[in-house]
């Protein structure tokens, strides 16, 4: 069962399930060093437990460890069993992995996970990995909040049904002030539909609103359960990630213009006949830094705009950061430098 007392804090509490002894005992020390208590527990039995026994009414955030070396994990029974208990809606989780499989990757990106860390994540890795964990955990659930009032209020996209401009604003406002306080990292992704009047015109408005609702849900599907997406003005989306680096934002577009835009879109022509087209978009990624989320916006709207005049299909940064790798081997880079950014 339970390995060791959980005191009661403002510090996050960790519960890890291994039946390892060698990463108990070297996880143990790594925390401890950094003042955070922790439980280990060998079955998801234990851990619902101690989540409504223990941890009920506890203060401070609880984040899961999951050792993908349990063949429970592996195979995702234990995943399961928590989600089924709803053991997500009140503590993170996250995966401690000796590699990153696509399976893995693809749970992280619909948010069945928060986290990814690596199985020789140092003292400082697992410092930052656990603050990321919880402020996104945390971020996560205000926004599932948000989508659920937003059902009964006027702040969704009437065409796309994800959130409207006022929506996203005001997003980006509460963001920024975190931002300030935290110190974090922030940055902002436009993305604008090239030459969209051309195809509403062609195929008529009912054809544009299924485009429209078709780019949502692909870029939706890329995105991390915490990052915000929204519909800005008529053929243009904008994206809020929290904890994301400009180097991070670049490869996400880099992924979405492959990805979202490299497959074909069908569309229902005005005589009712189904046609294929080839849609692209061009990008314009800023990092907040802090500042004014209207100069933030103004600086992203400048910087789309500047591709879009130089060719469609452009990713246009406003710093002069170089290129990025633009498939998805930039995550295992990422997972072996033990930092798991993107989703």
């Amino acid at each position: 069962m339970l390995s060791k007392s959980l005191s009661v804090g403002p510090q996050p509490r960790v519960v890890l399930v291994s039946v390892d002894s060698v990463l108990t005992m070297e996880l143990h020390r790594v925390l401890s060093q950094l003042g955070i208590p922790m439980l280990s527990a060998a079955y998801a039995e234990a851990v619902i437990a101690a989540v409504h026994g223990e941890l009920h009414g506890a203060s401070g955030a609880v984040v899961i460890l999951l050792d993908g070396r349990l063949p429970a994990v592996a195979q995702g029974q234990l995943l399961a069993a928590l989600h089924e208990a709803d053991v997500h809606r009140r503590c993170a989780l996250a995966l401690i992995a000796d590699e990153v499989s696509d399976e893995w990757i693809a749970r992280l990106r619909e948010g069945a996970i928060d986290d990814i860390v690596p199985r020789v994540a140092d003292t400082g890795s697992w410092s930052t990995h656990l603050s990321t964990m919880q402020r996104g955990h945390a971020l996560h659930c205000e926004l599932e909040q948000l989508r659920e009032t937003a059902h009964f209020g006027l702040d969704l996209d009437l065409v796309t049904g994800i959130f409207n401009r006022e929506t996203m604003l005001s997003i980006l406002f509460r963001e920024t002030d975190r931002v300030q306080r935290q110190r974090g990292a922030l940055c902002l992704v436009l993305l604008d539909i090239d030459d969209f009047a051309h195809w509403t015109s062609t195929f008529g408005s009912g054809a544009g609103d299924q485009l429209l609702r078709e780019v949502a849900d692909r870029t939706g599907r890329m995105m991390r359960n915490y990052d915000v997406l929204g519909r800005v003005d008529s053929e243009r989306f904008m994206m809020v990630l929290p904890g994301c680096s400009l180097v991070n934002a670049e490869m996400l577009a880099e992924r979405m213009r492959l990805e979202v835009f490299g497959a074909q879109f069908v569309v229902t022509d005005t005589d009712g006949e189904r046609v294929q087209i080839r849609l692209t978009a061009s990008f314009g990624i800023t990092s907040s830094r802090g500042r004014s989320p209207v100069v933030v916006m103004h600086e992203a709207e400048q910087t789309v705009e500047r591709g879009k005049a130089a060719g469609p299909n452009s990713i246009r940064c406003a710093s002069d950061l170089p290129a990025t790798p633009e498939t998805g081997e930039g995550l295992r880079q990422l997972f072996r430098g033990n930092e798991i950014l993107m989703r």
